[in-house]
């Protein structure tokens, strides 16, 4: 089960904070706050810089390749507005089988924001699935300079209550160790962790 999470806290990713130092990559290179000045919702704000021209970091979020090569075993992608984007952890698995993950494009700007929704499985808990159509992840990504860009991720729809508050400290874990291995992944050309 924690695999499937992993790929869906990518999509729900600002005033209590939480920030911690995770991996091998070293520096803290992610930084987590989460913002409950909404009564009703939390929002998951999550940022870092990577050293790599932004197309570098564009092609990972929206190319076969690129989930293939940080966040997933298998990819099936149809990059397009309303469009989707298919994964599967288990490498002897098949897209369309029952651990499918399927991320919806709800839309973009190309090399500048990504919107996506997911459809929770039945692996995720009841009261997740009964929120799903409020549940986004809108991913921001900045060049600083030819060699730098940084990726800002909103996880919205969480709600301000204590099941979504019991599971944060598993999303915010989770997104970092898959943030780190995207950085990995760009900075080296090899991810920390292989699916």
């Amino acid at each position: 089960m924690k695999a499937y999470f992993f790929q869906i806290i990518i999509l729900f990713s600002t005033s209590s904070l939480f920030a911690q130092e995770t991996g091998e990559i070293s520096e803290s290179r992610i930084t987590s706050v989460v913002d409950s000045s909404n009564a009703d919702n939390l929002v998951l704000k999550q940022f870092f810089t990577v050293n790599v021209p932004l197309d570098s970091v564009w092609n990972a979020y929206t190319t076969k390749k690129g989930w293939e090569s940080w966040a997933t075993s298998i990819a099936e992608i149809d990059f397009k507005v309303n469009g989707v984007i298919k994964t599967n952890y288990n490498k002897e698995g098949k897209i369309g089988d029952e651990s499918t993950i399927v991320l919806h494009i709800i839309n973009y700007v190309p090399r500048r924001a990504l919107t996506l929704q997911a459809e929770l499985s039945t692996h995720f808990p009841e009261f997740m699935k009964q929120d799903e159509k409020d549940m986004f992840n809108m991913i921001l990504f900045e060049e600083i300079s030819p060699t730098k860009t940084k990726v800002i991720s909103y996880g919205i729809g969480y709600k301000h209550n204590e099941k979504y508050m019991s599971l944060l400290d598993f999303f915010i874990q989770g997104n970092e160790q898959s943030y780190l291995n995207l950085i990995s992944y760009l900075e080296s050309g090899e991810s920390s962790v292989k699916y």
